[in-house]
């Protein structure tokens, strides 16, 4: 993947964008300055997440006059940030592989002393801090700053700013991990399933007001980041053994069930007394209903997990067009 000539591994840059048509060509232009001193080989895939504004178009004309290190990827729908970063990572050939928005927050610049502190620090994911964020107070910052606590709480990988789309993988890495849903959000914590939380860290970034376009977020966000927590902390605790965690539920149903069943038992043919218009008699049934439930459900889940592994890997995303693979060029030092 990388060229044996080259000083530093090949580093992707992939950027998603949905409906950013102005920010295209001073993204790319900006991109082009930041990693012109870049001692190694790079290229450009710039995804258009089934933008309606014509920014597909522009992105193939701008690759066009710049050269064949700049790569596009156009999806048939819109699918999501998630989904367009999962399919930038799949056409990336680089060693490294870097993540920036689309929307001109980030700077590219940040990204050549990123890729030398991940490499010096020895890192496989250096995560950007925008400690002096661009956004609006209660609407952005406010909210992320809950969120980011939270889920390092949760998951026990504490970083300042999970929301900071500039990131810097080892492409190795980022490739044993498949992005699904809104899984962007967690993109950390997704890989530290496939390597040591110690290899995580995080840097700080630049941050600009956004000049083009419309932000595609709001306070909505918060309520979709707590089910995608919940949804994170499942997989990463009982991802490969659902049957754990169903199991122990059902086993806990279960040992109260039985434990309100053995009392009903002494009272009836110890004491002699009526149990049948008791409540608990029918909440000690009720426990053990739920409890063989939640057994069935985690073998079940066990038998899906094992055909998930054993089948053929697929992608959420469906791509429309994209520039030919065969073409792809890498951008050489200067």
């Amino acid at each position: 993947m990388s060229s044996p000539n080259a000083e530093r591994p090949s580093l992707s840059v992939v950027i998603p964008m949905y409906n950013e048509v102005d920010n295209v060509e001073p993204m790319v232009a900006r991109v082009h300055r930041g990693l012109a001193d870049y001692p190694g080989v790079w290229e450009l895939i710039c995804v258009d997440d089934g933008s309606r504004d014509g920014t597909g178009g522009r992105l193939r004309q701008v690759a066009e006059r710049y050269g064949g290190h700049v790569r596009v990827v156009g999806l048939r729908r819109n699918f999501g940030q998630t989904a367009a970063m999962q399919a930038g990572f799949d056409a990336a050939r680089g060693e490294l592989i870097a993540t920036l928005d689309g929307d001109l927050q980030n700077d590219p610049a940040d990204v050549p002393r990123m890729v030398e502190e991940l490499l010096e620090r020895d890192l496989d994911l250096l995560q950007g801090w925008r400690r002096r964020r661009q956004d609006a107070l209660v609407l952005r910052k406010i909210p992320s700053k809950i969120a980011n606590k939270l889920i390092g709480k949760v998951t026990g990988v504490a970083l300042h700013d999970y929301g900071c789309s500039l990131k810097v993988y080892r492409g190795e890495v980022i490739r044993e991990v498949t992005l699904l849903g809104e899984m962007h959000r967690f993109i950390p914590v997704w890989v530290a399933g496939v390597t040591e939380p110690s290899r995580i860290g995080e840097t700080e970034v630049g941050h600009q007001a956004r000049q083009f376009g419309k932000s595609k977020y709001g306070i909505s966000r918060t309520f979709r980041v707590l089910l995608d927590l919940l949804a994170a902390f499942f997989f990463l605790r009982f991802g490969s053994r659902p049957g754990h965690f169903f199991g122990s539920i059902g086993i806990l149903f279960g040992v109260i069930g039985a434990l309100m069943m053995a009392h009903l038992l002494v009272v009836k043919f110890w004491l002699g007394a009526n149990i049948g218009g008791r409540p608990l008699l029918f909440v000690s049934i009720l426990f053990l209903v739920a409890s063989v439930q939640f057994l069935t459900t985690g073998v079940l889940a066990e038998l899906l997990t094992r055909t998930f592994y054993a089948s053929g890997e697929r992608t959420h995303h469906r791509i429309r067009w994209q520039t030919d693979p065969a073409s792809a060029q890498w951008k050489s030092p200067a």
